[in-house]
């Protein structure tokens, strides 16, 4: 795990505990947590948006690209 032994861990953990306090900890995760799932929501959001983009493109080009503008 990002070659970090037991002793560093427990290092970091120690110092997140000095640094925020026990009864911030719940809140923390809490609030990592959820940024985390809001992340992965909008990562697939915009999969999805990219997929249906793609659709309209195919469409468009199946009706030889042109628009209903004669270009002058």
């Amino acid at each position: 795990m990002f070659g970090l032994g037991t002793t560093e861990i427990l290092l970091i953990v120690i110092a997140v505990v000095v640094l925020f306090g026990a009864r911030k900890l719940p809140e923390i995760g809490s609030g990592l947590g959820k940024a985390i799932k809001n992340f992965k929501k909008a990562t697939s959001d915009d999969d999805e948006a990219d997929s249906h983009h793609d659709s309209f493109k195919s469409d468009d080009s199946s009706n030889g690209g042109s628009s209903g503008k004669t270009g002058k």
